[in-house]
């Protein structure tokens, strides 16, 4: 939508067409929680429908968003420098935050930095800059999903076990690394950049049947962020709801922002618009939907779950506000 030209956009406000673009985003959250709540689906509906998403439709779409496409269209190194540095800052921010200022301990402020710094850059993301970015929204997600499956989450589970005086770092880090060899998303990305470069097609039956997945992803992604919503609670934790959601959906974009804008000074990249605007509107997304699963090793799966509901219901206003502020900004319209 934020393809069309000035003349084609005449009559329409501005914030009318921004919510064009985030109102059915919400609206298939706010039905898949409605849903649930009414009891026409449960909460073990939602994990089974989790599973299929993670584990077949969005494999399936990064699969035929990197197969599809030549290697110069998806090796992109700035977006992948820009995205990466962005998040390691504003992580080892949030880390430092929860340290100093909040006197937790290292497992908790583990997962404070990962509520800051992971972003839901697939049941959120991507359905989001596939509205306003049209098809580059699948590059973006392969890229994304490499820095945070291979970098970030490995990083903030090793700091996590580091906590708990289980052997150093490196060693946990290792054990981190180790699953991701199963992971059907990092298997379906590595698929994808060998068909990439082979540039061979897979059969049309073949072809068919995965893309048939991987249009299943974005709705029901969507809908199954709603479910898991249902019967969390914030009651007593509040404070630390806010200052979480505020890493995420404000000191995180701004981190990416700022090292996209220091690095494009030096001239050490160069980014079209797309990926410019894509890159901090990814890191502006709510933290990953798994972020409860994540925390339940280490006990801290309540603030976890608190944690993602304030920021998800928080990021209508924010990713909307920021939606708007792209298109005020030169250099930032499409």
């Amino acid at each position: 939508m934020f393809g069309q030209t000035p003349a084609d956009r005449q009559g329409l406000p501005l914030m009318l067409e921004i919510l064009a673009i985030t109102g059915p985003i919400y609206i298939a959250i706010v039905l898949g929680f409605a849903t649930t709540r009414l009891g026409l689906f449960s909460p073990a509906d939602m994990r089974v429908f989790g599973k299929f998403v993670i584990n077949l439709a969005l494999p399936a779409l990064l699969f035929n968003a990197l197969a599809q496409r030549s290697p110069d269209e998806i090796l992109h190194g700035s977006y992948l420098l820009v995205y990466a540095l962005g998040s390691l800052l504003a992580l080892g921010m949030g880390w430092l935050w929860a340290r100093r200022a909040a006197g937790q301990d290292r497992t908790t402020s583990a997962y404070y930095a990962m509520g800051m710094a992971c972003a839901n850059s697939g049941f959120v993301g991507y359905p989001i800059a596939l509205l306003t970015l049209g098809p580059v929204a699948g590059v973006m997600l392969g890229l994304n999903m490499m820095v945070e499956n291979l970098l970030l989450i490995p990083l903030l589970l090793a700091l996590a076990e580091s906590g708990q005086a289980r052997g150093g770092w490196h060693q946990v880090l290792r054990q981190s690394l180790a699953p991701l060899l199963r992971n059907p998303m990092v298997l379906a990305l590595l698929a994808g950049f060998m068909v990439s470069m082979l540039g061979g097609q897979l059969p049309s039956p073949v072809a068919r049947t995965v893309t048939m997945f991987a249009q299943a992803s974005g709705a029901l992604s969507l809908f199954v962020i709603g479910g898991t919503l249902v019967g969390l609670k914030i009651q007593g934790l509040q404070r630390q709801v806010a200052y979480i959601a505020a890493g995420k959906l404000l000191l995180h974009p701004l981190a990416v922002a700022c090292v996209l804008f220091l690095l494009e000074a030096a001239g050490l990249v160069a980014l079209e618009p797309a990926l410019r605007i894509g890159v901090v509107l990814t890191a502006a997304m709510p933290m990953l939907g798994i972020f409860p699963i994540l925390a339940q090793k280490h006990r801290q799966e309540s603030l976890a779950a608190a944690a993602l509901l304030g920021c998800t219901v928080a990021s209508f206003v924010t990713i909307s506000s920021l939606l708007w502020l792209f298109q005020q900004l030169p250099g930032w319209r499409l």
